[in-house]
């Protein structure tokens, strides 16, 4: 259930990332001269779900190796909060350099809004590992309910059973300001519940959410496959939605670097990307998605009945409900649709929503901090070296104005207005 390392205190969180002194606290990062690797080594933590497959290709297919990077080490982490200690460690300290990880991540412990004594540990985004393929899954109890995006009758139910019970009822995601911690909280909040006093947000790291939704430790669950699916297979429970259902093509997870390997291993650092990238086609090719599926089951990444990841990862959707989706619209997108590229616009929008739950202050200098944290311009240069399609390298570092399921809009020009719209929120001041 819910760590301590994992817990968060939000008056901490506030006057950590207000404290955290951008232009000091983050190195400026230059460029080497030259194009020789300064390493060919990396350690590169995971958590084990079917979004963190570009690294497994990276390292089964040999992309890392093609491209020179022929000592990286990927390496299965316990939990978001592991993934996050192990990171501030950094390899030097048997730690490590890098990680597939929930997008906001290298914000909040960039600000070290999320780390030890709130102590910064600048972090860049190198790419968007993948759109979408997040669910979100409710116990088997509430099956009549057959929820989906409306969350207005789950709400009664779970009132109704906290009177009954006299006990809480939770809905666990797998990082405070996460992604999941995002999604589920939205989606309750754009049915009138609120993920604050309703119900309780409660931290399950992705491979035990199907054991504690099994003995009741929670009623609904966010998190990427195959979970979803294995909470189907064995009966404990549904899937209620996608999460491209919230918003089309979201984006998800990333790769993030420690700021300061990056600072002295630019060209690996772009040779990483360039492996990544290449990870990212052959796992968007609908030929390779079974082998993409099997690799993901290997003992080694993920450990799981194949059957529980296969249907997933090709893009077809067994609700538990009677709703059956083949070749879903909102199947997870590693490349197409410019998966890979890691948009600012989108960073603003997770930097925008955590300020909108109380975990980063509202006078957060959102503008500095993205320009210090999103390396865009390495993905950039990868993508010009691997000759990438035109097609596929956005011409803006924005994706423009989001639309949302509830019809809320987000324009990056303009996120004030996208948080005045929202009714539930927890907007904290200066701390």
């Amino acid at each position: 259930m819910q760590s301590k390392q994992n817990t968060i205190n939000r008056r901490t969180v506030l006057k950590a990332a207000a404290g955290a002194t951008l232009t000091g606290a983050l190195p400026t990062i230059v460029m080497a001269q030259g194009t020789a690797l300064e390493t060919k080594a990396a350690k590169l933590g995971f958590i084990a779900l079917t979004d963190a497959a570009p690294l497994f290709v990276a390292d089964e297919k040999g992309f890392f190796k093609k491209h020179g990077m022929t000592e990286v080490e990927v390496l299965k982490q316990a939990s978001w909060g592991a993934t996050r200690d192990n990171l501030v460690l950094g390899s030097k300290a048997n730690g490590i350099d890098g990680a597939h990880i929930l997008s906001p991540m290298p914000y909040l412990i960039t600000t070290g809004a999320v780390t030890a004594n709130n102590v910064p540990t600048p972090m860049v985004i190198l790419a968007r590992l993948n759109l979408g393929g997040q669910c979100i899954s409710v116990a088997e109890e509430y099956k009549s309910l057959k929820v989906g995006v409306d969350t207005k009758d789950f709400g009664k139910a779970l009132l109704a059973k906290r009177v009954k019970t006299g006990k809480p009822v939770n809905a666990a995601m797998t990082f405070p300001g996460g992604t999941h911690d995002m999604w589920i909280r939205y989606w309750m909040a754009a049915g009138g519940v609120d993920p604050n006093k309703d119900i309780n947000t409660i931290v399950v790291p992705p491979p035990q959410m199907v054991a504690n939704m099994k003995v009741g430790s929670m009623d609904s669950f966010c998190v990427c496959e195959p979970w979803n699916l294995q909470l189907i297979h064995q009966k404990i429970g549904y899937t209620a939605i996608t999460t491209s259902e919230l918003w089309m093509n979201h984006p998800e997870k990333a790769l993030g670097m420690r700021a300061d390997w990056v600072q002295a291993n630019p060209n690996s650092a772009k040779a990483l990307v360039k492996a990544v990238m290449e990870a990212q086609m052959w796992c968007e090719d609908p030929k390779n998605r079974a082998e993409v599926a099997e690799i993901c089951s290997r003992r080694r990444w993920i450990n799981a009945p194949l059957e529980d990841v296969l249907d997933r990862v090709k893009g077809d959707f067994d609700y538990g409900t009677g709703r059956v989706e083949k070749n879903s619209k909102f199947q997870m997108r590693y490349w197409k649709d410019q998966a890979s590229y890691p948009f600012q616009s989108h960073d603003l929008w997770f930097l925008t929503e955590n300020q909108r739950w109380g975990y980063l202050p509202s006078n957060l200098d959102t503008k500095a901090l993205i320009a210090k944290v999103n390396r865009e311009d390495i993905w950039r240069a990868a993508a010009k070296e691997l000759g990438v399609a035109a097609a596929d390298i956005p011409s803006s570092t924005s994706r423009g104005v989001e639309k949302f399921f509830d019809g809320k809009v987000f324009d990056p020009a303009n996120p004030k207005k996208y948080l005045d719209s929202l009714t539930i929120k927890y907007i904290k001041g200066a701390a």
